[in-house]
């Protein structure tokens, strides 16, 4: 099996055709929230400032329909899923209705997470970070897969300092449900760091100006006492009700290290360092850990987006170095970026071309640029047609993408500005331009290129950058050539308006515009955006 892979589809299909059985050490989920939130990405331009480009990828509503009712349907004749599951969807109705949006997305949860435990190995973990929008019925649903005995913890984050909410207390925090596949998960203790009055309430300074304390060696008798800790050390038993809280071999280490210290009556005790300790063993309120804010270097603008650190935490926790990481709801990428960082091999999956781009073009501004692949993405001139023919806006947003484009439009809104993407450039000092980019499927003819012509003329732009699937007619191309140069700064001339086929493109052919002055890293960023008075969410 293939790691350190971008996979673009519906992570379902990709779970059941490239993942096997029982080889994932750690998966973690960000899922949409069933928050009927409209999820925009949005770009900046390259100069900074907020662009036009503005993509809704898709809204965060769930319905009942064809989808659901198979999935449902898919459960039920299940060899993998358990009884317990069914039993929960069945009777799911009588608490949140028939056609629900809760139970559309409860149900289309569920067959994913049956998938996943599949994938996962025994020594595996999962983490699905929720809102309380629906994190209740997820534990329960996530009881019925992996088994309530292997729940480990409902993890509390923080995701925000302080709310006005009307009529309730501000709502700043995510949940994040914590799972193993079996009793014995892969864990490294996490620690956080003492509070400075810890110190001076716990510890003594010594001469040398470091925080020292001593903590007994002997532990409450539990029966009979453990084996190997009632023993004779220096003369000195344990008191009748208690044993030594270590072994003999563990303290004559310490006693080889000069760690022992006596009490009056003998009984030893262990010198501890605070400057040696790891901190405070870490709880499951997570509040040291800030949201992306407007000025984080890492930040690409999502709403939604997570912080390295977060991820990194849980990597840290429930994995080790080469094992397998999987995202199958990867968004702008963080777990993919932690995983990387950690060492970790990965598997990434995003049912949107656009977060396929971002986690892209975070891997390779990454300071060592990760080896990677994209598997699902058109490859050849017969999955382009496909995936045309599956969704036209995907394909649009990718045949912007492979010209190295940032893609604009409403799939919501429908209407056609004559605009699908932009291209930015920069040929003369402080001055940000763009190409206006057309993709278009079938039928082309050359009144398309006229259009495109008016585009250009109404955006004040140099270049218009025509992307057909087809070939271009003979007029189409004797049209496109009446437009003449665009005269740059630079010295150089371009064609104003251009035709690209997606079989060049495939090809490396690029469109012809004008190099920055300077090498400036175009960076993706996102935001939020105000629709019909609600605050939209993004991916």
């Amino acid at each position: 099996m293939d790691t350190n892979v971008l996979y673009y589809g519906d992570n379902l299909e990709i779970l059941r055709e490239h993942i096997l059985d029982e080889s994932i050490d750690l998966i973690y989920l960000d899922p949409p929230f069933n928050s009927s939130a409209t999820y925009n990405v949005l770009f900046k331009e390259p100069g900074g400032k907020s662009s036009e480009a503005q993509i809704a990828a898709f809204e965060d509503t769930w319905k009942w329909g064809l989808e659901s009712e198979r999935a449902l349907q898919e459960l039920a004749s299940s060899a993998i899923a358990p009884g317990a599951t069914k039993e929960f969807l069945s009777v799911l109705p009588n608490f949140v209705g028939q056609r629900t949006a809760m139970r559309a997305y409860l149900t289309m949860m569920a067959v994913r997470l049956v998938e996943l435990r599949r994938v996962l190995k025994d020594t595996g973990s999962i983490y699905l970070h929720c809102d309380p929008t629906a994190s209740h019925y997820l534990k329960l649903l996530m009881d019925t897969i992996f088994g309530a005995g292997n729940f480990r913890n409902e993890i509390v984050w923080r995701r925000a300092n302080a709310h006005n909410d009307p009529r309730r207390f501000g709502r700043i925090s995510d949940t994040i449900l914590y799972y193993s596949k079996s009793g014995n998960p892969t864990w490294n203790a996490q620690h956080s760091p003492y509070r400075d009055a810890y110190y001076t309430s716990h510890y003594k300074e010594d001469e040398t100006g470091r925080y020292f304390r001593t903590v007994p060696l002997d532990a409450p008798r539990h029966g009979e006492g453990s084996p190997g800790l009632l023993y004779e050390w220096k003369g000195k038993w344990p008191a009748p009700s208690r044993t030594w809280a270590v072994r003999r071999e563990t303290m004559e280490e310490y006693e080889r290290r000069g760690l022992l210290r006596y009490t009056k009556t003998g009984t030893p005790t262990l010198l501890q360092y605070a400057d040696d300790m790891p901190g405070v063993p870490l709880q499951n309120i997570w509040t040291d850990i800030p949201p992306v804010n407007p000025q984080a270097k890492e930040r690409l603008g999502y709403a939604t987006q997570k912080p390295e650190a977060l991820l990194e935490r849980i990597i840290s926790a429930s994995s080790n170095e080469d094992d397998i990481v999987l995202d199958p709801f990867c968004g702008c990428g963080t777990a993919i970026v932690a995983a990387e960082k950690l060492k970790r091999k990965w598997i990434g999956i995003d049912i949107t071309t656009l977060a396929i781009g971002v986690m892209e073009w975070r891997l390779k501004n990454m300071t060592l640029a990760p080896v990677y692949k994209v598997v699902g993405e058109p490859a050849d001139y017969a999955g382009a047609v496909e995936l045309f023919n599956r969704d036209r806006y995907q394909f649009q947003w990718w045949a912007v993408k492979k010209i190295g484009g940032q893609p604009h439009g409403d799939r919501k809104k429908g209407a056609d500005t004559g605009i699908d993407g932009y291209i930015y450039y920069m040929d003369e000092k402080d001055k940000v331009k763009k190409a206006i980019v057309s993709v278009k499927g079938g039928g082309v003819q050359v009144g398309m290129i006229r259009d495109l012509g008016h585009v250009i003329e109404r955006e004040k732009a140099d270049i218009g950058v025509f992307v057909t699937l087809e070939k271009p007619t003979r007029p189409m191309i004797e049209e496109a050539a009446l437009k003449g140069f665009y005269n740059s700064p630079n010295g150089r001339d371009y064609p104003r308006l251009q035709i690209l086929t997606i079989e060049e493109i495939l090809g490396g052919k690029l469109a012809d515009i004008p190099p920055w002055i300077a090498p400036i890293a175009a960076s993706r960023q996102v935001g939020t955006k105000k629709t019909q008075g609600k605050t939209a969410r993004l991916i």
